[in-house]
């Protein structure tokens, strides 16, 4: 028994310590190459670390907080400065966009954008050539793409996306239907649905003073979104 007992936390030590490598290297990945998947950084780092054993791979909330971590240690100046000019930007893009009533989401808002991060927000229209008229209008030349996302843990839709570039900084623009306001797609990280921010919850997270890679962060985002 007491073999194998000590066998049993023997191999939970090792599945422990797989896990914790792995999500050390997909941060990394995503760090310092800007890969935005947190499946593709997990399965990268996983053959990179010579992991075969699902079991040993992290969850993406263990994949953040090795991010975040990461991004403390190593870019704890630059990070906050990328950061900052980002939801700085989509302030000005929001505003920008106001008829569509645009939403801020993604790494911006959950403060582990970096220089490789692309300002995402949610636009809500019912015309699906709203967006790309008034685009074209401005002289703002752009990319179409598609985004497949989960409105919850059965049913993916197929979204509209416009890429461009203002002031060297991605955008990057998802087009949504008015009555998808009431209920956010399912998120990266989790089975809960996406965080997204109004204007005036993008304002108020640029007035407060705390660093957004300390612990409190999710805190000070729920108060700020009003949660």
């Amino acid at each position: 028994m007491a073999r194998g007992r000590h066998h049993r936390i023997h191999a939970q030590d090792r599945l422990h310590r797989n896990r914790q490598r792995v999500a050390q290297e997909a941060a990394r990945l995503m760090s310092e190459h800007g890969i935005r998947d947190f499946h593709h950084a997990k399965l990268k780092a996983a053959e990179r670390m010579g992991v075969v054993d699902e079991q040993s791979l992290p969850r993406n909330r263990e994949i953040e907080q090795a991010l975040r971590e990461r991004q403390r240690i190593f870019h704890g100046h630059e990070q906050p400065q990328a950061l900052r000019r980002r939801r700085e930007a989509a302030r000005e893009a929001m505003g920008f966009l106001a008829r569509f009533e645009p939403r801020l989401v993604g790494a911006v808002l959950d403060g582990t954008a970096d220089h490789h991060s692309a300002v995402c927000l949610h636009l809500f229209c019912d015309d699906p050539d709203a967006v790309p008229h008034f685009l074209r209008e401005r002289g703002i030349p752009y990319e179409v793409l598609s985004r497949r996302l989960r409105e919850n843990r059965e049913r993916t839709v197929e979204y509209p996306v416009y890429r461009f570039q203002a002031d060297e900084l991605p955008f990057d623009l998802t087009v949504f239907p008015r009555d998808a306001l009431r209920q956010a797609p399912l998120g990266r990280i989790d089975d809960r649905p996406m965080q997204r921010a109004s204007l005036s919850a993008v304002d108020e997270l640029l007035t407060r003073p705390e660093p957004v890679t300390d612990p409190g962060f999710e805190d000070m985002l729920a108060g700020a979104l009003g949660r």
